[in-house]
This record gives structure tokens, C-alpha cells and sequence, in this order.
């Protein structure tokens, strides 16, 4: 038999009949538009995957130095890594939590996350306000139900009794009369689920807001002290200072601080981590300006708290004290000079620039090691990263320092393009080679260097064996310290409490329904049915539906 004329099979498109008869979708237009890109923009699905991003864009900022916390380390990565970090700079990988796209993510989020907790704390309002459902008419479809016929009583008495147990239960209640003579008691809980998802999303708003826009009234700071020397709490103090947008450096909290000993405890049982650092202990003294002083003590992960500032131990490294003469013996520059760790033995690098006093401005690079040993090669490295025999190696330049332009220059970087060399290197002189304690003289008859002893009980004199002596404490040590205020503290600590109690409560407190219908039978006992639905996976609906049939029997007293 043929098919009709109009017949189309199932699932087959059918055909247009002219250029006009095909399915036309509506068009959106700007509005639509917009309002498409809006609920997609605030879906949960585009807020979680935007979190997610948010946490990965993280990643490289643990992964590059930045400069709001650590611009020495920036300045050492553009010297390590020269034809790396200018592309890393030019997508801002050295300020990645302050960059475009990190805040574009950022900013996206935030608008997420409003446009899902507002909605929905406005729909689970009216939901908490309006009257549980009424009892559906077979509750045996439901997912859990049980059913019992108990003798005596009535169904009035029973879901009176019912609606009292469910009360105590803690669900919300509401009796219902149904058609057929049959009385019910309609109950759900477990709206404080959805109360802690609400609480969890605009915590986590809070904790968006606060660290986006709270963090602006703090600053972040980093200093280089010596042993003995002093550092007050003022902005031209400071190595660098990174404030908050709304930060005024005014506003420093009036206080000094003296780095008074330095000590480290290295590992000396363990040869499979021989010389690693075991503890490092910072004791400083702090001052205020009416006077009083206080001892403390940083450590790594121990910051310590002073008028407001937190003040983290960062890194250290030794600083050696030297003192350049000129010709006639008159001191023309003195400092202990911070060295830089290359690595886990401290063999140290620092520049030392003489611009005044001699001839010519003079400038140095040196190399600090701190248990010197003489490879084959004639090159010296460190074996262990205490002072058991410590050497001073200097490679010393003539000429242009740079530093009459007026722009400003790394105290750990020398420009050597216009100054000459010599000694070390190419210039056929042998670089100038010391221990605590010795003075050599510059090249040229330029003046003498000394390598000043810190420590008068520690090394030894030039006409004694050096390898005997103990040079603990003979060079002075350096720490270098973050300080930072953040008021927000107290706030993001209340959010994360938040956060993690809004999360536990969304997991763990089941959201329920509930019905208890009783009718009357005309042989006098009184059937009364249990049923549950749950919102969600809810595992244990079926035992609790069983469960409260049990107690309402039990409080009822009548036999089953």
C-alpha cells in the first residue's frame, strides 16, 4: 500500500515546498543578545569554570618571581634568564596577580557569582516562606514509601500525633484535607542546605572583594639589614615599597628595629643532607618612639607582629665588611656589603662601587666563599655553607660607574661597558684574593682593600695557619625581612569560616519531603502511608522514611 502524500518518517527533516515554507529561528536581536551572554555569564556551570581558570591563572605567579614581593628575585631572573624574561615581562608574568587577564578572570567571576547568589537567594526566600506542597494523591509512586494499618484510633488522632512528631523533627508542616475523607500532613526540611550554598557563594564574593579591593589599604615592603645595623619604619627606609592603591605611606606605623644576631643551625649528622639549614633565628630588638624596647625573635613561617606590620624573615646571606684607602691611608669608603647566594653552599656574589675618593671611580665584583676549596682549574668553590675558611675573591674595574646620570642602578649589578679591567680575567692580574682579617693593596698603586674581621676573636693573623682557625662570626650576616599590613585579615579569616562551614552544610544536611497520610477503613483500624522524596541523591531516604513510620507508631501506642 502506498503512503500518503503527507507522510514523513520518523525522525526524516521535512522538505520545503518553496523558498519561504522552510523553519525560521527567531532572531535575538541586541537585547536578546545581551540577555543570552548575561544568564550565560551567571550559569553555575561559567562560575565554576571561571574559578577553576582563576586558580590555574594563579599557577604562575608561584612560578616566576613578582615584583610586589620579591623584585631582587626579578632583577636575578632577567640575569639568569636574559632572552626569556623580556617575553615573560611583555605578557606580565612578574605581575601576574596585577596584570589584564588575571583581573579580566577575576572581574568575570565576581560578576558570576553576583548574578547567581542574587537570584537565588531571592527564589529560596519566597521558597522558605510559602507552605510546603500539598500530599500527592498516590504517594505509593513516590521513591520511598511504607505503608501500615494500625488498630484502633482514629486518622485524625493519627496525624495529630503525625504533625507533632514531625515538628519535633524539626520540618516545617501543613495539614491538608483530601478528597476521599482522608487527612495528611504535608512536611519537608533541610532548606538550610540551600542556605549554606547561598552562604558559600556570597562568602566567597566577600573573599573576591576583600582581597581585590580590601588589599589596596595595605602595602608590601622588603628590606636588607645587617647585623648591627638599624632599619626605621619610614618609605626612604625601605629597599622597595609597594603600597595599595588607597595606602598612604603617611600612615607608617612609627617604629625601629635592629637586627642584633643572626644564628643558623646546619645539619651535621645526616651526611645525606650534610650542611642543609636546620633552623634559622632572627634576634632583633625593637624600638618605639617613647622609648621602649622589646626582644624578639623571626623565624621561617613565624613572622612577627609589631604595631600593626607583619614582618616575615624572606632570605639571608653574608655581607662582608669592606674598607677601600687611598694611596696616603685616608678611609675613602667603608660598608658591609650584602652578598647574594648562588647557591646551597652561600658561594655569594656582590658589586662594590667606590665613586668617590680615589682617582677613579672604582668598581668591583666579587665572589664570597664561605669554606673555600681550590679546584684544579685554579677557580675556588664552597664546600659547606659556614664559615670554616672563608675567602674573598674581587675582580677590580676603572672608570665610568654610570651613576652620575640620575637614573637609579642596582646596587647588585656592575656596567662594565666603560670601565676597564684590572685584575682578574683578561688583565693578566691575578684577582685580589682575602681572608678576614688581610689588606691588599689595588692595582696600580690605587690604595688597599681590607676584608674587616667583624669578630676580633675569630680568624687568624696573616703569619698563623688559617686552616686551624675558627672564623665563626668573622664576616657579618645579612637577613632580609617583608613587612606588609593588611586590614582585611580579620575579614578574610571571617570568610574562609564561611566558605568552609557554607560548603559542609550544602554536603551534609539532606534536603527532604515528606507526607504522612492516614484514612479511616471501614473495619476501624486506620491505614496510615509514609513517603519521602528527596532533592538530590539522598541515600538514606528510604531508612528514614521507615524510621519515622516506626516512632509515629510508637508514639501512638497502638498495635500494628
Amino acid at each position: 500500500m502506498s503512503r500518503p502524500s503527507d507522510y514523513v518518517d520518523a525522525g526524516a527533516r521535512p522538505q520545503a515546498e518553496g523558498p519561504g515554507d522552510g523553519i525560521v529561528q527567531p532572531k535575538l536581536g541586541f537585547v536578546g543578545t545581551l540577555r543570552f551572554i548575561w544568564r550565560q555569564l551567571t550559569s553555575m556551570r561559567t562560575a565554576l569554570l571561571l574559578l577553576l581558570l582563576l586558580a590555574v591563572a594563579a599557577v604562575p605567579g608561584s612560578l616566576v618571581p613578582q615584583r610586589s614581593s620579591d623584585p631582587n628575585g626579578v632583577i636575578q631572573y632577567f640575569d639568569n634568564n636574559p632572552d626569556l624574561a623580556p617575553m615573560l615581562e611583555s605578557i606580565q608574568m612578574f605581575d601576574v596577580y596585577g596584570s589584564v587577564w588575571f583581573s579580566s578572570i577575576y572581574l568575570l567571576l565576581f560578576v558570576s557569582l553576583i548574578g547567581c547568589v542574587i537570584p537565588r537567594t531571592k527564589h529560596h526566600f519566597q521558597a522558605m516562606r510559602s507552605r510546603p506542597p500539598r500530599t500527592p494523591a498516590r504517594l505509593q509512586r513516590l521513591a520511598a514509601h511504607t505503608e501500615v494499618t494500625l488498630e484502633g484510633g482514629n486518622a485524625g488522632t493519627a496525624i495529630e500525633s503525625a504533625h507533632a512528631l514531625l515538628k519535633k523533627s524539626g520540618y516545617r508542616t501543613e495539614l491538608y484535607q483530601g478528597r476521599n475523607g482522608d487527612v495528611s500532613v504535608s512536611a519537608e526540611r533541610g532548606y538550610l542546605r540551600e542556605t549554606g550554598n547561598l552562604v558559600f557563594h556570597s562568602a566567597l564574593v566577600g573573599m573576591l572583594l576583600t582581597v581585590g579591593i580590601g588589599g589596596g589599604f595595605g602595602y608590601a615592603a622588603q628590606r636588607v639589614i645587617v647585623e648591627g645595623q638599624t632599619f626605621v619604619n619610614t618609605l626612604l627606609d625601605y629597599n622597595s615599597f609597594n603600597p595599595g592603591r588607597f595606602y598612604n605611606p603617611d600612615d607608617l606605623a612609627p617604629f625601629a628595629m635592629t637586627l642584633d644576631k643572626f644564628d643558623v643551625t646546619y645539619e651535621q649528622k645526616n651526611l645525606n643532607a650534610y650542611g642543609q639549614p636546620i633552623d634559622f633565628t632572627t634576634r632583633v630588638t625593637m624600638r618605639l618612639p617613647t622609648g621602649e624596647t622589646e626582644k624578639r625573635v623571626v623565624r621561617v613561617n613565624d613572622p612577627l607582629r609589631f604595631e600593626g606590620a607583619d614582618i616575615y624573615l624572606l632570605g639571608n646571606g653574608y655581607a662582608p665588611k669592606i674598607t677601600v684607602r687611598d694611596p696616603e691611608g685616608s678611609v675613602v669608603w667603608t660598608d658591609s656589603v650584602p652578598f647574594l647566594p648562588q647557591d646551597g653552599n652561600l658561594t655569594s656574589l656582590g658589586v662594590i662601587k667606590i665613586p668617590d675618593g680615589l682617582d677613579e671611580q672604582i668598581g668591583m665584583i666579587g665572589f664570597l666563599y664561605p669554606t673555600a676549596y681550590k679546584m684544579e682549574t685554579g677557580a675556588y668553590t664552597s664546600t659547606y655553607p659556614d664559615l670554616v675558611f672563608p675567602v674573598l675573591t674581587l675582580n677590580v674595574f676603572a672608570g665610568d660607574l654610570g651613576i652620575n646620570d640620575g637614573a637609579p642602578k642596582s646596587v647588585y649589578e656592575l656596567n662594565v661597558d666603560d670601565m676597564t679591567q684590572l685584575s682578574g680575567g683578561e688583565s693578566g692580574v691575578d684577582s685580589i684574593e682575602l681572608m678576614p682579617g688581610q689588606s691588599q693593596e689595588l692595582p696600580d698603586g690605587r690604595g688597599t682593600i681590607t676584608f674587616e674581621n667583624v669578630n676580633p676573636d675569630a680568624g687568624a693573623p696573616a703569619d698563623q695557619d688559617a686552616t686551624t682557625t675558627d672564623y665563626a662570626g668573622s664576616v657579618a650576616r645579612f637577613a632580609s625581612f617583608d613587612v606588609h599590613t593588611d586590614p582585611t585579615v580579620g575579614w578574610v579569616l571571617t570568610f574562609a569560616i564561611l566558605i568552609l562551614g557554607g560548603l559542609l552544610t550544602s554536603l551534609f544536611v539532606p534536603r527532604r519531603r515528606v507526607w504522612i497520610k492516614a484514612t479511616d477503613n471501614a473495619d476501624g483500624t486506620v491505614r496510615v502511608e509514609y513517603a519521602g522524596l528527596a532533592r538530590g541523591e539522598d541515600p538514606g531516604l528510604g531508612e528514614a522514611v521507615d524510621a519515622l513510620a516506626f516512632r509515629h507508631g510508637t508514639a501512638l501506642g497502638l498495635q500494628r
